[in-house]
Parts: C-alpha cells; structure tokens; sequence
C-alpha cells in the first residue's frame, strides 16, 4: 500500500515537478541521481518552512525592537526604524535602477553587434553565391573551349597549336583566380557565422541579467509600495480624527511648504521599448507621488497643534460639546494654581491678556488655519507677536474669569471653528 500511495503521488506531482536527474562524475567514475516528484516538493516544503520561519522570526525581532522602551519612547523609535527601512529600501531601488540600466545597455550593445554580424553575413552569403554562379559560368565556358581546342586541334593545322594553348592557358588562370575568390569568401561566412553566434549569446546573457534585475526591482518595489501604504493609511486616520481635510491640508503644504520637503524625482534611463523596465518606471513614479504625500503629511504634522498643554500630573474635569445648556468649545484640565501650560505647536501670540469669561487668555495662532487658545491663567509668560515653539512654556494655570477651580481652558479651532481638542491630543500621543 505504501508503495502503491507514493507512485500515486508521484505521478500526480509529474505535471508540476517533473523528475529530474543528477549526473555525478569523476575522472574515474560517473553515476546518476533520480529526484523523484515527491523528493522535489519535500525539498521545496522545507525550503519553505524555513523561509516562513525566518521571515516570521524577523518579524518578532522588528517587533519586539520596536515595542521595547518606555511607551514615550516607542512612537520616535518606530518612526526611525520606518524611515531607515524606507531609505534602506529606496538606496536599494536606485541601485538596482542603475544596474538594470547598465544591464539594458549592455543587451542594446549586444543586439547592435548581432545586428552588424548578420548583415556581414548575409553580405558575405550574397557575395558567395555570385563567386559560384561565376565559376559555374567559367568552368561551362572553359569546358567548351577545351571541347573546341580538341576539334580545332584534330582539324587545324600545327601552326595553330600555340593560339589553342595560350587561350587554355587564360582560362584556367581564371579559374583559379574565381576559385581563391571562393575560398575567401567562404572564409569570411564561416567567421561572420561565429561572430554572430557569439552575439547572439552575449545577448541571451544580457537578456537574462535584465529579466532578473527587473525582477528584482519587482520586490524592492513591492516592499516599498507596502512600507508606504503603512505610512500613509494611519496618517489619513489620524488627520480624519481630528476633523481636517485632509486634502485641503495636503493642497496647502504642496502650494506653501514644498520647499521643505518636496516630492523625490527617480532615476531616469532609456527603456529602448522594454516593457517590464517601462512598467518598473511607472511604478517608481507612482510611489515617488506616495513618498511625496508621506513627506507633505509629515509637514503638516510638524505644522498642526499636536501636543499636551499639560505636562504635570493633572485630570479631565469637563469634555467638550454641550454643558448646563451652552456649548463647551473646549476641555478644561484641573490641576494646581502655577502648573506650568505649554505651547502645543509652533506659532505666533496673537493675544495674550484679558477676556471677559476667559480670565487670563492666551491665543497662538498656528500654521494651515488652526488656532488654540489657553483660559483661566494665573500667568502669562508671552506677549503679542511673540513667535513660540511646541512644548514652550507660555504661562501658568489658574482660576480667573468665570471658574469655578483651577485648571485650564484648552481649545483648538481650524478656520476659526472649534474641534474636539481631545482628537487632538489623542493624535499627539501617537504622533511624538
């Protein structure tokens, strides 16, 4: 039964692994080695089982790399162990781009000499067949002459023996001459052959080396639209949260703050026709626009109010959204009188004293239309016009305007509308 199974198996596995063998030799001895169907795909099961152990190890490795450290901490080491990939991954395109390149000229070469080899012979070939149709003229004509020379030499007389002799003579000096004529030309097609051969291989060679560099550039590709895909998905999450468009957003960094980032512009090379090198181009580009998008996010990242105004130990008192039948259009976080109150994005004080309700207030406006505004204060540490930066102390929380304890105002608003500013700061925790 065992037996009858495994032919079974094999003969089901013939189509797709057919059986193979091994030819072993020595000087003195050789041997040959059958691989089976069933050999073959126990080979390849375990060549896979290792393959998919190794990558799912990596990837606990790069997990557990990623995860370890403190929880403020990881966000900026997952971000640089992101971006050294994606460097890593875009040094390994260009050069994988530069090697195709040199392959595609190389297989250009190689097809421009075949080219040059076959029209020497065929010239060569042409030139063969006129030596031979001459010749075979030749020797028709030399064959009737020595038919007259013979006739002639029977009927004529003795003095005309010398004449007969020297045009024998002439024509078998042709002959000659067509004959070296054919040898040389036969010369010439047998090495025009060779050449052409030899770049006909060199060519197959040069194919071969471009079909695997595109094939290569088919997975650092791959691995490249994947680690943009997982760049830009949580980034389109995280700026739909927090209430921005984020297309608006994107068209206003692309229009005003290009010049710090700015789309990446790939390697340029002749495909000369080559489809796959073609369609390879095309999808550089197309990742080039995904990077170019990822850099503009980052921007707008860099721009946006994306960080706790509070950093000392604190608790939420009041969300935002209706209360006591009036809108909240902030959050209010409680803590003691001269907790120190931060700036949470880069800007510039646009007030910065008091306000009936607010007590003591601050506003900063910041970059691509958001604004954020800090109430209740004890203490304002900036004035207007004062150019401040994220994580900059700006003043001190308090209890003055209408409060009921200290603690701190906080809102947020984008084109002069206020947002939660709870997505916000949700935002801010997995962004820094």
């Amino acid at each position: 039964m065992p037996l009858r199974l495994a032919n079974r198996l094999n003969s089901a596995l013939e189509r797709v692994l057919p059986e193979r063998r091994v030819l072993l030799a020595n000087d003195k001895t050789s041997q040959f080695i059958r691989l089976r169907p069933t050999t073959q795909a126990a080979a390849l099961g375990g060549t896979a089982l290792i393959l998919a152990w190794s990558i799912i190890a990596g990837s606990i490795l790069v997990t557990d790399a990623v995860t370890a450290g403190s929880p403020a901490e990881q966000p900026g080491r997952t971000q640089a162990a992101f971006e050294e990939q994606l460097n890593a991954l875009s040094a390994e395109r260009d050069a994988r781009a530069i090697e195709a390149k040199a392959a595609q000229e190389r297989f250009a070469l190689a097809v421009d000499q075949m080219s040059q080899m076959q029209s020497q012979l065929l010239a060569s070939e042409e030139k063969r067949r006129e030596l031979e149709a001459g010749l075979g003229v030749v020797q028709a004509s030399l064959h009737d002459a020595l038919t007259d020379r013979e006739t002639a030499r029977i009927a004529a007389d003795e003095t005309d023996a010398p004449a007969e002799a020297e045009r024998s003579e002439e024509f078998k000096v042709a002959l000659d001459i067509l004959a070296d004529e054919l040898k040389s030309a036969a010369d010439r097609s047998a090495e025009a052959e060779s050449k052409a051969a030899e770049a006909e291989r060199v060519a197959m060679a040069a194919t071969i080396e471009r079909d695997q560099m595109v094939a290569r550039n088919d997975e650092i590709f791959a691995q490249l639209e994947d680690a943009v895909e997982l760049s830009v998905k949580p980034l389109d999450e995280m700026l739909g949260k927090v209430g921005v468009d984020s297309d608006k957003l994107l068209a206003t960094v692309r229009d005003g703050y290009s010049g710090q980032g700015g789309p990446l512009t790939p390697m340029g090379y002749s495909t000369r026709g080559n489809a796959a090198i073609s369609e390879s181009e095309a999808r550089a580009q197309e990742i080039v626009v995904s990077l170019d998008k990822v850099n503009r996010y980052r921007i707008a990242v860099s721009k946006l109010p994306l960080a706790m105004p509070v950093k000392n130990a604190f608790r939420y008192t009041s969300g935002y959204g209706p209360r006591w039948g009036r809108m909240h259009a902030g959050v209010d976080l409680a803590g003691p009188v001269g907790t120190p109150i931060y700036a949470t994005g880069d800007g510039t004080v646009t007030f910065a004293g008091w306000q009936s309700g607010y007590g003591y207030l601050i506003k900063v406006q910041h970059e691509l239309g958001t604004e954020t505004r800090y109430a209740h204060l004890s203490k304002i540490r900036v004035k207007v016009g004062q150019k401040v930066m994220r994580n900059s102390r700006i003043g001190d929380m308090g209890n003055t305007g209408r409060s009921t304890g200290p603690h701190l105002h906080y809102e947020v608003r984008v084109d002069g509308k206020a947002v939660n500013p709870m997505s916000f700061i949700k935002a801010a925790e997995n962004v820094f």
